[in-house]
């Protein structure tokens, strides 16, 4: 039992330790953290206790340590963890007791400050002599890092540095990406974190979240109390298999979830505490992984069938049992066939949200609503073609009918027919219906066989060119030819991840078009110089929608996701594109303002949760703007005492 004040503070008994602070001795934000392993007893779990006050107090105060039975060793010095009494070959318990103090405190990222650790705080926390002199202030700490991040020429050298800032100082990290998040967006997720990805074997210094093997079937539980955090909010789970536009990564899919889980907390404002990076490692079907020697995962082919659907629906099961029914599970890069039969089964039991499938819709909806301001006309009367029917093309698809039918009060069937999909076999239609996977089927429309996508501009003649294939470069000259040919303002998004995947180049699109095109992407480029005019292009980054939806479902206590709710994201977005980037040709807002966006995005979320019945924070927030607000984590540093 652990007691301050002579009361029971944690009903787990630890082995007969007992300590005695008196409350005089209680201050803020001087962490005491206390760690210790079961002492092998089935359910004792490990424990972490944080108690404010000062190191110097504690160690000038009466602190007494009692393990029963007592055994004195050579010195006089008691037997506390019974390592003199076991033998060699015998297991002992590794417990630990530590002050969050001087060196210790140096290497705890979460309360780290570095150099900006202030006189008083080097006196109370036993830090003089560890940090040279000098007390460097917070935002000459972020210039100094971007100065240093900003030697790297290689890309993955600079995610790397990222991590490792990461690591030693989340505050700064965050900090740092905050305010500079233009810059260092494509840093920490794509098109980086896709060659991290690839690389993670190589690169793989210290786990950033857990790992959930096949071999830990039947334990799944007991490995999620592993992670030191208890109150989880925001959990981004990938089993790997579609990594971006890479394939099956394997385990090495991990980056994901870290990167995707960096921006809820830049982006959204969820506590980084409140956040957990899960990898399913079921095995993987690329070879090269395979016979990496530096691979890390299971060196099997991937499980598939039963044992595939028993691994998940345990995870689901664990997750719900140990963090509640609001928890948050995003499901990321699962591969077309598991992806949406996932979604279907766990969306109406838990609060689970995929972003390939409908993140990736809500930011291009919200492009395309925005698109109307520069093209005119309502989503209605314009006609879309997608290259790409996975995951993400019909993701998309259906939330633009769905919000077409919103609009005009039509049935969702009438709006479909305005929306045509090519994939790797050409035009889906209905002849083609016997033959298409269940997710293909609503967009199988009357019309004859076409093959080549330039076919099925030329006969479809849309207005809107949508790219979520994954391959690159398919978005030829004689397709935005044509399709300049067909439109004053063709609209074309070149959407797949990372660059190297891009349909075309943001340079091709204005090009080919004659700089008429509306042209935004899934990656990041660079401003194009066409006929002495420069064109800047958008980013339909899912970043835009996935931290503030999130952040809109917990303040709100949402218990499940609806639809509406990703409509009311897609709106909220289209709203905060101003006059000024309409007239550089922008469809999406700048990043600089991501936190404002974020804050309005959870704001519409929430008030639909509330309007649908589904949340449980009552009663509703007056201004759910501000309280969106006030409800983001800060990175500036806190004062300790």
């Amino acid at each position: 039992m652990i007691s301050l004040n002579g009361s029971s503070f944690l009903n787990n008994s630890l082995c007969g330790v007992s300590w005695a602070l008196s409350h005089s001795q209680r201050r803020v934000l001087a962490p005491l953290v206390v760690a210790a392993s079961s002492n092998g007893r089935p359910g004792e779990r490990n424990v972490s206790v944080l108690v404010e006050t000062t190191p110097k107090e504690i160690r000038d105060s009466s602190l007494t340590v009692d393990v029963e039975p007592k055994s004195t060793v050579g010195g006089g010095v008691d037997d506390v963890y019974g390592e003199d009494r076991a033998t060699e070959d015998q297991a002992v318990t590794p417990w630990t007791v530590s002050v969050a103090s001087g060196y210790s405190l140096l290497r705890d990222p979460h309360h780290n400050k570095g150099l900006a650790f202030t006189e008083k705080e080097r006196d109370a926390h036993y830090l003089r002599g560890l940090l040279p002199p000098v007390v460097v202030p917070h935002d000459l700490q972020v210039k100094k890092m971007m100065h240093n991040i900003r030697q790297y020429q290689v890309p993955l050298q600079r995610y790397m540095a990222m991590m490792d800032l990461q690591e030693m100082n989340e505050r700064l990290f965050y900090k740092l990406l905050i305010e500079n998040v233009e810059e260092l967006l494509p840093v920490v997720y794509t098109p980086t974190v896709g060659e991290a990805c690839q690389k993670y074997g190589s690169i793989f210094r210290r786990p950033q979240g857990l790992f959930i093997s096949l071999k830990e079937k039947g334990k799944i539980l007991e490995v999620l109390k592993n992670w030191p955090q208890r109150k989880i909010q925001v959990i981004v789970v990938t089993d790997g298999e579609r990594i971006l536009g890479l394939g099956d990564l394997g385990c090495q899919g991990m980056g994901i979830p870290v990167g995707k889980l960096s921006l809820y907390t830049a982006l959204g404002g969820i506590r980084p505490s409140a956040c957990l990076p899960i990898t399913i490692d079921v095995g993987t079907n690329n070879e090269n992984l395979l016979n990496d020697e530096f691979y890390i995962g299971l060196r099997r082919r991937r499980a598939t069938g039963q044992e595939y659907a028993e691994l998940l629906h345990e995870f689901m099961t664990a997750v719900k049992q140990n963090y509640g029914e609001k928890v948050l599970v995003q499901f990321e890069d699962f591969a077309n066939h598991n992806a949406f039969g996932l979604l279907e089964k766990y969306g109406t039991t838990h609060l689970v949200f995929n972003d390939d499938i409908q993140g990736t819709a809500s930011v291009v909806l919200a492009g395309l609503m925005a698109a109307l301001n520069l093209v005119g006309g309502t989503l209605d009367e314009h006609r879309f073609l997608f290259l790409g029917a996975g995951e993400a093309g019909t993701g998309i698809a259906e939330l633009i009918a769905l919000e077409m039918s919103k609009q005009t009060g039509a049935p969702l069937e009438e709006s479909r027919k305005k929306i045509w999909l090519v994939d790797s076999k050409g035009l889906i239609v209905r002849s083609r219906l016997e033959s298409l996977q269940h997710f293909k089927k609503p967009w199988a429309h009357e019309h004859e066989p076409v093959k080549k996508l330039v076919d099925a501009v030329k006969a479809i003649k849309p207005t809107v060119l949508i790219g979520s294939s994954g391959v690159g470069r398919t978005f030829t000259k004689e397709v935005i030819e044509t399709m300049a040919s067909i439109n004053e303002k063709p609209i074309i998004l070149a959407l797949s991840n990372p660059t190297s995947q891009s349909e075309c180049t943001a340079e091709e699109a204005y090009k080919w078009s004659q700089g008429r095109a509306i042209f935004a992407s899934g990656s990041p480029f660079g401003p194009v110089e066409y006929e002495g005019k420069m064109y800047l292009s958008g980013q339909a980054n899912n970043a835009y929608i996935f931290p503030g939806f999130g952040l809109g479902l917990i303040i709100s206590g949402a218990i499940r996701v609806h639809d509406d709710m990703l409509l009311a994201a897609s709106e909220a977005l289209a709203s905060q594109v101003t006059q000024e980037d309409f007239d550089k040709g922008l469809i999406y807002p700048p990043f600089t303002n991501i936190r404002k966006i974020s804050a309005q995005i959870a704001a519409k979320v929430a008030a639909k949760a509330y309007e649908l019945g589904l949340a449980t924070h009552l009663p509703q927030p007056d201004n759910l703007v501000a309280y969106a607000e006030s409800c983001m984590y800060s990175p500036n540093y806190r004062s300790y005492r």
